[in-house]
């Protein structure tokens, strides 16, 4: 529900961030080079209040088509996960550390990391989660940083749970592999389906997930 002011007030208080004024500029950004070969950006989507976020590498082929993060079949298993522990994908919210796709699906260079970053750390002072779920490496180690967390490599994280301040709020992060690698690699499927059976469980404990 969007807050109603009284006559006069609003012309009085500061501007804030939105998600909307964040989106926009994403679909006009030309801060790196992918602005000139994606197709569309993706600035993410979801809950405005979302109390758990989800944070992917970037942007794959269906998602540069679409305009909309995890639409192929990475998309497909995420929202069977988000289903298994109570969520769909209007409940959370969704997007990636890059809002353009890499040609090739290369990996981010940490320049174009540089460069669209501030949009998902915007995101997230808008949202304000309670988690932060980071999908991947590249994911991991952007927030770990946020976090002052040292980061080694996604096997030696996953399923853990770190309460950290980040941004100026107290949040807590949980990693695991990117729904991509199960595609790839079938021991990483069910290594990311026990994660999320963790992920449950503290979400559950928090009274973040309810019945």
């Amino acid at each position: 529900m969007k807050k109603k002011y009284g006559a006069g007030e609003k012309d009085i208080l500061p501007k804030q961030d939105s998600l909307e004024t964040i989106a926009a500029e994403v679909l006009t950004c030309t801060k790196c080079l992918l602005s000139k070969t994606r197709k569309n950006a993706v600035p993410g989507e979801g809950h405005l209040n979302a109390k758990v976020i989800f944070i992917g590498e970037a942007p794959g082929y269906w998602e540069d088509i679409k305009g909309r993060p995890f639409v192929g079949d990475a998309g497909k298993f995420l929202d069977s996960l988000l289903s298994e522990i109570g969520f769909s994908r209007e409940d959370v919210f969704i997007g990636n550390v890059l809002k353009c796709r890499p040609p090739g699906n290369r990996e981010p260079q940490p320049s174009e990391v540089q460069a669209c970053t501030p949009y998902l750390d915007r995101q997230i002072k808008v949202i304000q989660p309670r988690v932060i779920v980071t999908l991947g490496n590249y994911s991991t180690a952007y927030v770990f940083s946020k976090g002052g967390l040292a980061f080694t490599s996604i096997t030696k994280v996953h399923g853990k749970f770190y309460d950290v301040s980040l941004l100026g709020m107290k949040v807590t992060v949980f990693s695991t592999f990117h729904p991509a690698a199960a595609l790839y690699y079938p021991k990483y499927k069910q290594l990311i389906i026990e994660d999320f059976k963790l992920l449950k469980e503290r979400l559950e404990k928090e009274g973040i997930i309810t019945y």
